[in-house]
């Protein structure tokens, strides 16, 4: 009697273990490490920090050209000017009002090329083990760099099925969402889902 009881509970205790529950706990602590997204772009992360660079360089120019006092043309000595300082005034804060308007677009510009550069990520590789994860971002002139976080401290804004174009995730002590762009390459999307991919309230 006691055979076919233990022979039971053996078949009870291997069923348990093929339940979704542990295949699913088993999954998301791999043995080595897991690459669950990947999107190589670059080439047109160099042609960007290339284009911010002139920008940059072209609206500076134009501020310090702006603030460059204009050639006083030569006037006879008898010459009068009733309104020159409010002439000269007037010049002045033009000048001043161009040299900042030229100054706020290319600081705009660079800024926003530096910040889309280094929050577009290239890869997500999950660690051995599944308690850490790598993500490497482009980064100006698409050079590329990387960083490693406790995967409790990511949290994915929204389901892969949910965004038509980037995917927003969050990084608990930084600022700005990380994106990955749906076009990449999602190797396993099952592990990607249940690790990086899942909403955590940080």
């Amino acid at each position: 009697m006691a055979a076919p009881g233990r022979r039971r509970l053996v078949r009870l205790l291997i069923s348990l273990w093929d339940l979704p529950v542990h295949r699913t706990l088993h999954d998301v602590t791999p043995p080595r490490d897991v690459l669950l997204f990947e999107h190589e772009r670059g080439r047109f992360f160099t042609v960007l920090g290339l284009f911010c660079a002139g920008q940059g360089v072209f609206w500076a120019s134009l501020a310090v050209a702006a603030l460059a006092r204009p050639p006083v043309p030569a006037q006879p000595p008898d010459a009068e000017f009733p309104d020159r300082g409010r002439l000269d005034v007037r010049s002045a804060l033009w000048r001043y009002g161009l040299a900042v308007g030229c100054g706020a677009i290319g600081t705009m510009v660079l800024a926003a090329g530096l910040l889309f550069s280094l929050r577009s990520v290239r890869s997500v590789m999950l660690q051995a083990g599944g308690k850490q994860v790598t993500l490497t971002t482009h980064a100006p002139f698409g050079l590329g760099a990387q960083f490693t976080v406790p995967l409790n401290q990511v949290s994915c804004m929204a389901h892969r099925g949910e965004v038509p174009a980037m995917l927003p995730l969050k990084v608990k002590g930084r600022r700005f969402y990380f994106l990955l762009d749906k076009a990449g390459h999602f190797p396993n999307t099952k592990l990607f889902d249940n690790t990086v991919g899942a909403y955590r309230s940080l």
